[in-house]
């Protein structure tokens, strides 16, 4: 890198120092690659299903295709990259990709944590107000609050990356983080460090608070209905998303309660699994707990079939030659 008037510097590398000294290690980017396919798949389905089918255009699944995109988006953000720097050992990466990588590194998890909440925002008016839902949760204004929280988002992300560097230029990690970047920069990083308390807040303790309050409004009204029959009724359609919230907290809340305590390469491989698994089971768990989309997978399977079986029929009677009398 270079010095500048000022002592800051023009960085052109970061270099990449996570996983080291763990044996075998290589195993684990080979399992990450098979995460990898497993993800691009299964949300790679819920997208084909939602596009395809006509009955999926309630505004649940607006919150569903978002979520379904950002973690094809997510996945395709870590884990090629992660894979090319540790398992081909590319452990150099230029200022502006690791800015970039730093972005979607953050933008995109965010995104998981709002994507939460709206589903989350569903549910509550669903129980709560069951005959106005219709009115009160429309496709335009899920479609709406999607698209405001994705600018938020980024909005958000884009204050993190305008650093300048004079110091080490080695990242302990396994991406451009942010926390262990913006400790290296030259320039005021006052924005970053406001922005590093204000974050957590932002997309992860905010969240995790409106979907638990959203839950004990749900749990007061379900408690108010006298039929027990009923009750499980919206339980039941409540489980996909509590799921869905409990794969994505309950890893981050781990690592962050036992912070410092825990070994520098132990917290590595749990952030970068927490990264990568729930865009993996997002799609399992929905596609298990939805009954819509479950109905839909078996239409489309029996369409497929019925297809097959007339394009044979058609084929033998072109094949069948006609009897002379």
């Amino acid at each position: 890198f270079l010095i500048g008037e000022r002592g800051q510097s023009n960085v052109f590398d970061f270099i990449i120092t996570g996983f080291i000294g763990i044996p075998n290690v290589n195993f684990y980017f080979v399992f990450l690659l098979f995460v990898y396919v497993l993800s691009v798949v299964g949300n790679g389905t819920v997208l084909t299903l939602i596009i395809v089918d006509h009955t999926l255009r309630g505004p649940k699944y607006v919150a569903v295709f978002s979520l379904a995109l950002t973690d094809i988006l997510s996945s395709t953000a870590f884990l090629p990259k992660i894979i090319d720097i540790f398992l081909f050992n590319h452990r150099y990466i230029s200022y502006n990709e690791c800015l970039t990588f730093m972005f979607f590194g953050f933008t995109l998890p965010a995104m998981q944590s709002f994507n939460l909440v709206a589903l989350s925002y569903d549910r509550l008016m669903a129980i709560m107000y069951p005959l106005h839902y219709q009115v009160k949760v429309t496709q335009r204004f899920m479609i709406n609050l999607i698209a405001f929280l994705w600018i938020f988002s980024i909005t958000l992300i884009l204050i993190l990356v305008g650093l300048s560097f004079c110091r080490s230029v080695v990242i302990n990690s396994y991406f451009c983080d942010h926390g262990l970047m913006f400790e290296l920069a030259c320039n005021d990083n006052f924005p970053s460090i406001i922005i590093s308390f204000i974050l957590p807040v932002f997309i992860l303790w905010l969240p995790m608070i409106f979907i638990l309050s959203s839950y004990i409004c749900i749990a007061i009204a379900l408690f108010r209905v006298a039929v027990v029959k009923e009750r499980v009724k919206a339980l039941k359609t409540c489980t996909g998303h509590l799921s869905l919230v409990a794969i994505y907290f309950i890893p981050i809340l781990i690592t962050f309660t036992i912070g410092a305590e825990i070994h520098p390469n132990a917290r590595i491989i749990n952030l970068s699994l927490t990264s990568v698994f729930p865009p993996m089971l997002n799609p399992i768990v929905y596609v298990l707990h939805t009954q819509e989309i479950r109905l839909s997978i078996k239409r489309i399977l029996k369409f497929t079939q019925r297809d097959k079986v007339m394009a044979n029929s058609d084929k033998t009677i072109r094949t069948v030659k006609p009897v002379k009398l």
